[in-house]
């Protein structure tokens, strides 16, 4: 699958006959909404793991140095926490450019984090058939890839340090995250 996802999104799913969607963010959209929405609650998405194994080639990065970026892997017992919007259909048009870079939307059942409120809404998620993949790699490799990496978006670093802040905003401790952090810290002390 290439990079942009935008057509295959619109084509298989197509939401004008929807009043309203609930979004699920669990990466950028949990800090940075930059789109209307109806209203928003921390949510949290069971089986499903956050990992920087997307590249980024579009925003947080370049082709040449592509950055890296949140997307979620399937692991039965895990659960991820983020944000979840309603918003109108008119909102993936800006929604599906955003996440254009191999993210493709489908519908899944997400909970609100702090009460036991399940919703139906759109998840995006980069998974490893989709060009910009890039795949696990160990949390040093990953920190430093990050922190060498920066797009039209601005710096790599700043998506992951605004990420890991607004986890802790939620009340929720993501090992993953944290540790390519502590890892992101050391080498920007070093350099």
């Amino acid at each position: 699958m290439s990079h942009n996802t935008i057509a295959i999104n619109q084509q298989q799913q197509p939401l004008d006959h929807l009043e309203s969607v609930w979004l699920f963010g669990y990466g950028s959209l949990i800090y940075k909404a930059d789109f209307p929405y109806l209203q928003r609650h921390p949510a949290v998405i069971h089986g499903w793991q956050r990992r920087f194994w997307q590249g980024s080639h579009d925003h947080r990065g370049t082709p040449e140095a592509p950055g890296r970026v949140a997307t979620l892997i399937e692991v039965p017992e895990a659960r991820c926490a983020g944000m979840a919007y309603e918003v109108t259909p008119d909102v993936f048009a800006h929604l599906d450019h955003r996440e254009k870079n191999g993210y493709l939307r489908f519908f899944t059942t997400f909970a609100w984090l702090d009460e036991p409120a399940t919703v139906e809404g759109l998840v995006y998620v980069a998974g490893p058939d989709n060009a910009a993949y890039l795949g696990p790699a160990s949390e040093a490799e990953i920190a430093t890839q990050i922190a060498n990496s920066a797009g039209p978006s601005g710096p790599n670093s700043e998506y992951l340090l605004k990420l890991a802040d607004a986890l802790r905003a939620l009340g929720e401790h993501d090992e993953h995250v944290f540790t390519i952090e502590a890892e992101l810290k050391k080498l920007l002390q070093q350099g």
